[in-house]
């Protein structure tokens, strides 16, 4: 199914190096090792490097485990057409498996690309949210319960990503302005949300469970988790630290595929869809506007929800 190699150093003669020829030379021997050395050195996110290595482990099993120096745009046309006529892929897979290849040898194998022009993009297809009733909103999150239920509202209450949310820490959850602080939300901006009112108690008795969790992993002397980019260097205790601890941790300590150190993750977001299914809800968009602190009259969608009162 592939087609023939383009010779890259046949277009105008010789290649000119791209700017990204002064990035540090990698140290990995691997492609794909030196692509995730070369994702994390631009500090791109974990979830963006596990995808663009899916996508380009999948380019080169499907030229036959040939090396992407030997191929080209007609290679990485072929891939693409064979994504959209046989694996039928939605127009955002199809640019999210371009974006990786075209990292790939530009930031990798330093590669220019004369032929990224003549590759056709997918029209993205402009389709209407799905919006649930007040009865549906109310069916979804009563049927979530615990830690689960109390992220379902926090999500819809503040309009927050999954990850987001995931990701808050003990110092985040600010009760006396009654805000959250988003750190490294998208495009690696920190940003301030309103703290429903309704969730303020929950979120104490969330705090509270996540204390124990955290004792517990003082006393085992395991206590420690992952603190963003060099602050583990820099602040060798502070991941060991209340503070710094997650808000919705996991119940059970794993490996960090990067480090390889063992430690306490946040909760999966897997972990969240699969309880959503168990809601009878597959997929799920609800759409809020996210409202600046400020004003004690403005309320939450959530909070204007409960105090509707159940359907």
């Amino acid at each position: 199914m592939s087609s023939p190699a383009v010779d890259l150093n046949q277009h105008r003669g010789v290649l000119r190096p791209p700017p990204a020829s002064r990035l540090p030379p990698l140290r990995a021997v691997r492609l794909l090792d030196q692509l995730r050395e070369r994702i994390r050195y631009l500090h791109y996110s974990r979830s963006t490097e596990d995808i663009y290595v899916y996508w380009c482990r999948a380019f080169i099993r499907f030229h036959g485990l040939r090396h992407p120096r030997e191929m080209g745009g007609a290679e990485v046309v072929a891939f693409l057409t064979w994504l959209a006529d046989e694996r039928q892929v939605a127009s955002a897979t199809h640019k999210q498996a371009l974006s990786a290849l075209l990292f790939l040898y530009a930031k990798v194998l330093g590669v220019s690309l004369p032929w990224v022009q003549q590759i056709e993009r997918p029209r993205v297809r402009r389709r209407l949210p799905v919006v649930l009733s007040r009865e549906e909103v109310s069916a979804v999150l009563g049927g979530m319960a615990g830690e689960f239920g109390l992220l379902a509202r926090l999500l819809y209450g503040t309009g927050m990503r999954i990850n987001e949310a995931l990701q808050l820490r003990i110092k985040d959850v600010d009760f006396a302005h009654q805000a959250l602080i988003v750190r490294a939300g998208k495009g690696g901006k920190d940003r301030v949300l309103m703290l429903p009112q309704s969730l303020a108690q929950p979120l104490r008795a969330q705090i509270a469970s996540s204390r124990h969790v955290w004792a517990d992993d003082v006393a085992a002397g395991t206590a420690g988790v992952e603190l963003p980019h060099a602050l583990e260097r820099k602040y060798p205790q502070a991941g060991a630290s209340w503070p710094w601890f997650w808000l919705f941790p996991q119940d059970h300590q794993s490996t960090d595929p990067r480090s390889g150190v063992v430690r306490r993750h946040h909760l999966y977001d897997q972990t969240f869809q699969r309880a959503f299914k168990r809601a009878d809800v597959a997929t799920t968009m609800i759409y809020t506007h996210v409202l600046k602190l400020g004003g004690g009259a403005v309320r939450s969608p959530l909070d204007a929800l409960e105090k509707l009162g159940p359907p």
